[in-house]
């Protein structure tokens, strides 16, 4: 099967960078949204990412802010990628593209629904990947994949699996789903906010485990 990658996300120090860049991650992921435990200034990650090593991408994280808004982050800290975690329309997807990956979530009472959003942005051609949460996302607290093994193949973007992944759980998902990627957060932490180095080892070794 292909390689499964993984993108360590609410990156907020060097160290951590650098860890996840060890452990053999694909990428990192900052996260510009305010209310977040895990915000960093655009400013101080554009900082981190003058000292990261070669080959690791990097991802802005950001949630319903308008196009201008957008753009403002984009010049102080132009990522390899962004990704749109909200309600964002389509024409400000396409406006804050390319190289977008857009989040969206499953809605348990609805698991169907999630078929219209792959295929809706699938179609976006700024669109470069999918990223699907879960509801409530925490650690150890995943949705139930089996909902989403349905919908899988509908599409051909490359599709990122999110939400109360773990180092013990990553696995099981891996081998249900398939998914081209893994994103995970909350899921590689010593307390909320603060990455556990080993833990993101673990989680790096846990998904070279699975596609072996």
């Amino acid at each position: 099967m292909a390689r499964t990658r993984v993108k360590i996300c609410g990156i907020t120090d060097l160290d951590a960078a650098r860890c996840a860049a060890d452990a053999g991650a694909d990428a990192i992921g900052f996260i510009f949204v305010e209310d977040s435990p895990r915000f960093i200034e655009p400013d101080d990650a554009f900082e981190l990412m003058q000292q990261l090593p070669p080959f690791l991408a990097t991802v802005g994280v950001t949630r319903d802010l308008s196009t201008e808004e957008f753009g403002d982050i984009e010049e102080v800290c132009p990522t390899l990628y962004s990704q749109l975690h909200g309600d964002e329309p389509e024409r400000v997807v396409r406006a804050c593209g390319p190289d977008i990956i857009k989040g969206v979530k499953i809605d348990l009472a609805n698991p169907s629904s999630i078929a219209a959003d792959l295929q809706r942005w699938s179609g976006v051609e700024e669109v470069a990947a999918i990223l699907v949460d879960a509801p409530t996302p925490g650690a150890g607290k995943p949705f139930d994949w089996r909902v989403l093994k349905p919908f899988m193949d509908l599409v051909t973007t490359p599709i990122i699996l999110a939400g109360g992944l773990t180092p013990d759980n990553v696995g099981e998902a891996i081998a249900m789903l398939r998914p081209w990627g893994v994103d995970v957060s909350s899921g590689v932490e010593a307390e909320r906010g603060v990455k556990d180095h080993a833990k993101i080892e673990a989680f790096c070794r846990a998904v070279r485990r699975a596609d072996a």
